[in-house]
C-alpha cells in the first residue's frame, strides 16, 4: 500500500493516521502541510519532488573515482532518488576539461566530464548551477558543463550564457503538470553573476525572484525555488535568507530549497509552501570534519500543493562512508532529527516532532502522541 492509500483508508480517526515506511531505514520524518481530506479526493495524484544538497564528484573523492567509478557515490541512495518523479541537486562544480581557471580564489573545482551521464543514471532530473563554483573555469567551463547537460537531458537553471538564460526555469513535465525550477545565487564572487553581455550564474536580487516567479506562474502548477546563500558551516538561517524565502512563497513558489553552508539548517512552514533553508552536503569531494550529516528532502504535492514531506538524514562524513553518502539509522538518525527541531526553533513552525525508536515524525496535529505513531 502506498502513502496516499494507506492515508486514504486507514481505520484511524482523522488526524492520526501515520505513515508506514518500508523504506530502507527506518528513519523518515513526515509532515502533514494541508488537510487529510484534500489528498483523499477522487482522482488526485500526488506528485513527490526530491531535493539534496551540494554535488561535488571531484577532489578527495578523485582516487575512489577512477578506482570504483563515477556511479560508486550514488549506490546506497539510488533506489531512493528513483522512486521520486522528479529529482533534484545543487551541481556544485563545472564538468571540463578546460584549465584556465576564471579568477583567483582560495578554492577552484571542477569535476569530470563523465560525471554528467551517471548524474542522470543516478536519477537526477534537474541540476541547479546557481553557486560559488560552476564559473570556476570561466564561460568557457560553463558552456562544457550546459553542452553536456543538454546531452544528457537534465534540466538545469540558474546560470547560462547571458542573464536572461541564466534566469530561464527548468520546466518539469510530469503526471500533466509543469514543474517550474528557478535557482540563484546569494554568495561570493559577484564576477560570477551574469549580466546582459556576459554569462555566469543568476544573482538572487529581490527584483529578479520576485518578477521571475510572478512570470512563471501563469504556465506552471509547481514552482520550486533553489537559492545558494548563507556562510558555510553556519546553521541557523540569516535574517535575509527568511525574508527572501517568505518572499518567493508570498510570489508564488510552494517549496523553498538551499545549499551552500555544507550543514543542515531549519525548516518552516511558511503559508502554504515549505521552506528547508539548507539540505547539507549529498555528495562532496572533500574530507572536511565539518558538516557530517546531510539529508535528502521529499515534497509530495496533491492539487498543486504541499501535502506533505520527508526528510532523511545522510552519513556524508567522508572519513566513513569514503564518498558514497548513506542513508543514517536508529540513534544517529534520531540525533539529526532532533537537531534539525532544535534548529528550526526560531522559525514559523505549525507542526509538532516526535521521535519514537529511531523514528522521527513530525505533524501539524498537535494531538498526536508518541504512542500513536507506528
Amino acid at each position: 500500500m502506498n502513502m496516499t492509500d494507506f492515508l486514504c483508508k486507514s481505520k484511524r480517526p482523522t488526524g492520526q493516521r501515520v505513515y508506514r515506511s518500508t523504506s530502507i531505514f527506518s528513519l523518515i520524518v513526515y509532515l502533514f502541510l494541508s488537510a487529510i481530506p484534500a489528498i483523499c479526493r477522487a482522482g488526485d495524484e500526488s506528485i513527490t519532488i526530491l531535493a539534496v544538497g551540494d554535488m561535488y564528484l571531484g577532489g578527495s573523492a578523485g582516487a575512489f573515482l577512477k578506482q570504483r567509478g563515477y556511479s560508486y557515490p550514488f549506490e546506497a541512495t539510488k533506489d531512493i532518488v528513483a522512486n521520486a518523479d522528479i529529482a533534484v541537486a545543487n551541481l556544485e562544480a563545472p564538468a571540463t576539461n578546460y584549465e584556465e581557471v576564471f579568477t583567483e580564489k582560495e578554492y577552484v573545482i571542477k569535476t569530470s566530464p563523465e560525471a554528467i551521464e551517471v548524474i542522470k543514471a543516478a536519477g537526477f532530473d534537474v541540476v541547479t548551477l546557481a553557486n560559488n563554483h560552476i564559473m570556476d573555469y570561466g564561460a568557457i567551463g560553463l558552456k562544457d558543463t550546459i553542452e553536456l547537460l543538454d546531452k544528457a537531458k537534465i534540466r538545469y537553471a540558474g546560470a547560462g550564457k547571458d542573464l536572461k538564460h541564466a534566469r530561464r526555469p527548468a520546466i518539469v513535465n510530469v503526471k500533466g503538470k509543469k514543474i517550474a525550477f528557478l535557482a540563484y545565487s546569494k554568495v561570493f564572487p559577484e564576477e560570477f553573476y551574469a549580466t546582459n553581455e556576459s554569462s555566469g550564474t543568476a544573482p538572487g536580487f529581490i527584483e529578479y525572484v520576485r518578477g521571475d516567479i510572478m512570470d512563471i506562474k501563469k504556465l506552471a502548477d509547481i514552482i520550486v525555488v533553489s537559492f545558494h546563500w548563507s556562510e558555510e558551516l553556519l546553521k541557523y538561517p540569516k535574517e535575509y535568507q527568511v525574508k527572501l524565502a517568505h518572499l518567493a512563497i508570498d510570489n508564488g513558489a510552494s517549496l523553498v530549497i538551499g545549499h551552500h553552508p555544507h550543514v543542515i539548517q531549519g525548516i518552516e512552514r511558511y503559508k502554504r509552501g515549505l521552506i528547508i533553508y539548507s539540505l547539507g552536503n549529498f555528495i562532496f569531494g572533500s574530507y572536511s570534519k565539518y558538516g557530517a550529516e546531510g539529508m535528502i528532502a521529499i515534497a509530495r504535492f496533491m492539487n498543486n500543493r504541499i501535502s506533505s514531506a520527508e526528510l532523511i538524514p545522510l552519513n556524508v562524513n567522508n572519513k566513513e562512508v569514503l564518498f558514497q553518502s548513506r542513508p543514517l539509522t536508529d540513534e544517529r538518525a534520531s540525533a539529526v532529527i532532533q537537531d534539525i527541531q532544535e534548529i528550526s526553533n526560531g522559525l514559523q513552525q505549525d507542526f509538532m516532532l516526535l521521535v519514537k525508536d529511531g523514528k522521527g515524525f513530525i505533524s501539524l496535529n498537535k494531538g498526536i502522541s508518541s504512542a500513536s505513531l507506528p
